[in-house]
């Protein structure tokens, strides 16, 4: 049975309340931004020009094509009760606006009521909690252009863990900066994101840091999932849940968790372009 999601739009001609409408941009520039940075780093990463000589090759020991780990359902519970106390549980809200020109019950999880804007503090709190006590005194280390370094730039300083985030050229200076207001060391270099990333994992290896992927990485996806236990608690009778995808990492923890409670709940995805 068709739910009518996938064709689910904001007529500019409709009336819809100011909050609805506030809420609904917000989540689409955070998504936006995670889904651009996510495509280039897929895309650079593995260009000819980009990719460092064979014998400089540093993988990522925790997103090992030819070793993969597993993210569980009792991962993401795990998850949920560690970090519960260093994020936010966003609200869930019905749009009156959004549900009336739908003829259905549309809800909004407004991940952007998180500290530092995004949803991406979920999985950065958590893999930080889950480090050795030796590894939290060395520090972490990772590549992005935006709200996954700020997420741990925020938490490491609150758990007391140094963060060093290497940010492509590209990065939004408002991005830097905040990433720097929030404790972190922030090296601004390379073309592209892929090219901070091979910065980020050569830091790692040379300081001891462990390098943090911003999706593919199963503590990551482990917290990002405790948004879809939160989620089935405060909306009843669910239908369908649309989940927006960049990299990867909210879908394959939100789906995780939602279908191991409710497997008839049908999972949407949204690419942002």
């Amino acid at each position: 049975m068709s739910t009518g999601l996938e064709n689910l739009r904001i007529d500019n001609e409709e009336v819809v309340n100011d909050e609805d409408r506030s809420t609904f941009e917000q989540s689409q520039e955070i998504e936006r931004e995670d889904s651009v940075s996510a495509e280039r780093e897929k895309e650079e990463c593995f260009s000819p020009s980009s990719l460092p000589e064979e014998d400089e090759v540093i993988k990522d020991a925790w997103c090992d094509p030819e070793n993969p780990r597993r993210c569980t359902f009792q991962d993401i519970s795990a998850a949920a009760y560690m970090i519960k106390s260093g994020i936010q549980r966003t609200p869930c809200t019905k749009s009156l606006g959004l549900s009336k020109i739908t003829g259905m019950e549309i809800f909004f999880k407004k991940e952007f009521l998180q500290i530092t804007g995004s949803f991406k503090e979920r999985g950065a709190r958590y893999t930080l909690m889950m480090l050795s006590p030796e590894q939290k005194k060395r520090g972490v280390v990772a590549a992005s252009a935006g709200n996954h370094a700020l997420a741990l730039a925020y938490h490491g300083t609150d758990l007391g863990v140094p963060v060093t985030v290497v940010m492509p050229i590209s990065a939004p200076l408002m991005k830097v900066e905040s990433c720097k207001g929030q404790g972190a060391t922030v090296i601004v270099k390379g073309a592209h994101l892929g090219e901070a990333k091979e910065i980020a994992l050569k830091l790692g290896k040379e300081n001891g840091y462990q390098y943090i992927n911003g999706y593919d990485h199963p503590h990551i996806i482990a917290g990002q999932g405790t948004m879809g236990l939160e989620l089935v608690e405060q909306v009843t009778d669910i239908d369908a849940v649309l989940i927006p995808v960049g990299g990867g990492g909210l879908i394959a923890g939100t789906a995780l968790a939602i279908k191991s409670l409710y497997p008839n709940i049908q999972i949407i995805v949204s690419f942002i372009r």
